[in-house]
């Protein structure tokens, strides 16, 4: 039986660094990846380590319009 991470968020936080590293640290080539890490912390209440760089990325995001 799998045990639940101890570090939610960490493939999102690692998914998103090898998008970065990949796209030379382009961040609008790697929303996806960005508003995954998100999702997932609001998920888990930002209760992880790897939430704290979210909000510095979703500066960069674009703002989507209201729907």
């Amino acid at each position: 039986m799998a045990q639940p991470s101890k570090e939610p968020c960490k493939k999102e936080a690692c998914d998103i660094q090898a998008c970065l590293t990949k796209n030379n640290f382009i961040p609008q080539k790697c929303l996806k990846f960005i508003e995954a890490l998100q999702s997932c912390c609001e998920h888990c209440e930002y209760k992880s380590t790897h939430c704290a760089s979210v909000s510095g990325l979703l500066k960069q995001k674009p703002k989507s319009k209201a729907k």
